[in-house]
């Protein structure tokens, strides 16, 4: 049976339970009033029946090894902490979900928000101020969070486009062609006040899929790249740094092959799904340009690493991926790390993913960026204390599953005197 409808009968037997005691408790003296007490948000994650996205069995901590917990450390004077966040829309939607993640982390602090410039028409890689004032808001409530946005070299994106018309379209981009464009965005992001912004600019090049991929000329593609920084160093007040950011792994072209230089480049990303199917984490961190590869040449370059993008893929619930790529970025340290939260990759919005869910929110629940906390996921952290029934009010023990359906416990009051 689906789980959604196991959830409904759930609480129809709840209701019918919760009507049984109440009857049993008027049978023995008059009462004066009945409520319930609400336990205070939001509750520490556990495995238990109740929670929405899957049955109790599927949410008991994986049978995988877990590092033992290294002594925190605080962040080195002078050095940026580690930020974390998580990619959950693209437009406004993306910044009302992100309070609700950070909710079921149990208030863990996001400091880096997630965001794509969409690619069909030069307009969009402009920045529309509409788009973009959204995450500017956000940015600038605090003075420490992170804006990452994802920003397209070519229009068309994702249409498909031929690679002699790539060939053709970098060329032009070399030469100066587009230039302006660039200038718009640059000057957009001064003006909303994010000039600290995070751009990965041409994401994902040495792939097939985007109409900016390096691999029909990869020279013409580093001096397109070369252009595009210069031009938006150039707009006055700029603070941008610059992500450079293949996918993980050989993929149509070695992404070394598309490196445009240290002089134009600030972090060193990788976007890194748990795929293909059927490979371990070990052989994604030792193959061809794999993860080790990734923290090796950002080393030899003097660059801080990110991961803009992370998250299941080809291999399903895997647990034991979500454990090893969170213990890997425990031990490197990226700048900032966000999760893509949609299925087949994500553990919040994907009910998909119970076990990888559990794991994730058990490690990352309550964390801060101020020091590195334990890694070991905790199974059922502390909850948060029960507030004391009200005065001359008797709580009822109706079971958790009862309890969780109206939302604490149920309490009633006798006028005995």
């Amino acid at each position: 049976m689906a789980p959604q409808h196991k959830r409904a009968g759930v609480r129809r037997l709840a209701l019918g339970a919760a009507a049984v005691a109440a009857s049993a408790a008027l049978a023995s003296g008059p009462v004066a009033g009945v409520g319930v007490a609400r336990a205070a948000d939001p509750r520490a994650p556990a495995p238990s029946p109740t929670t929405p996205v899957a049955t109790p069995s599927a949410l008991a901590p994986p049978a995988v090894p877990l590092p033992s917990a290294p002594a925190p450390a605080t962040t080195p004077v002078g050095e940026e902490a580690p930020a974390f966040g998580v990619f959950l829309k693209s437009d406004a939607r993306g910044v009302a979900r992100m309070p609700l993640f950070s909710h079921w982390l149990g208030g863990a602090e996001l400091r880096a928000g997630h965001t794509y410039l969409p690619g069909h028409r030069w307009r969009d890689i402009e920045g529309s101020a509409d788009f973009l004032k959204v995450w500017a808001h956000w940015r600038n409530k605090k003075a420490d969070r992170m804006l990452v946005l994802n920003v397209p070299m070519q229009e068309r994106n994702e249409e498909g486009v031929s690679d002699g018309e790539v060939r053709w379209l970098l060329r032009q981009g070399a030469a100066g062609e587009f230039d302006h464009h660039f200038r718009v965005l640059a000057e957009r992001l001064v003006e909303l006040k994010v000039p600290d912004t995070v751009i990965v600019l041409g994401w994902e090049m040495n792939g097939t899929t985007y109409t900016h991929r390096c691999g029909p000329d990869p020279e013409a593609w580093k001096k397109y790249w070369n252009r595009i920084v210069t031009t938006m160093r150039s707009v006055p007040g700029q603070k941008f740094r610059f992500d450079f950011t293949p996918s993980r792994g050989v993929d149509a072209v070695p992404w070394t092959k598309c490196y445009p230089g240290d002089d134009t480049v600030d972090i060193i990303g990788m976007d890194s799904y748990d795929q293909p199917a059927g490979m371990s984490f070990e052989q994604q961190v030792k193959e061809p340009y794999g993860l080790q590869h990734h923290v090796d040449f950002a080393k030899a370059h003097g660059k801080p690493i990110s991961y803009p993008e992370w998250g299941l893929f080809r291999n399903g619930d895997n647990a034991e991926y979500m454990r090893s790529m969170l213990a890997w970025m425990e031990e490197h340290k990226p700048l900032y790390n966000t999760l893509t939260d949609y299925c087949p990759h994500g553990v919040w919005q994907c009910g998909a993913n119970p076990r990888s869910s559990h794991l994730y929110r058990s490690t990352l629940f309550g964390r801060t960026d101020q020091a590195t906390p334990p890694l070991t996921p905790t199974p059922k952290p502390t909850p948060p204390s029960t507030p004391p029934p009200p005065a001359d009010c008797t709580p009822l023990d109706l079971g958790s599953w009862v309890e969780e359906w109206l939302g604490g416990k149920l309490c009633l009051r006798f006028d005995w005197w």
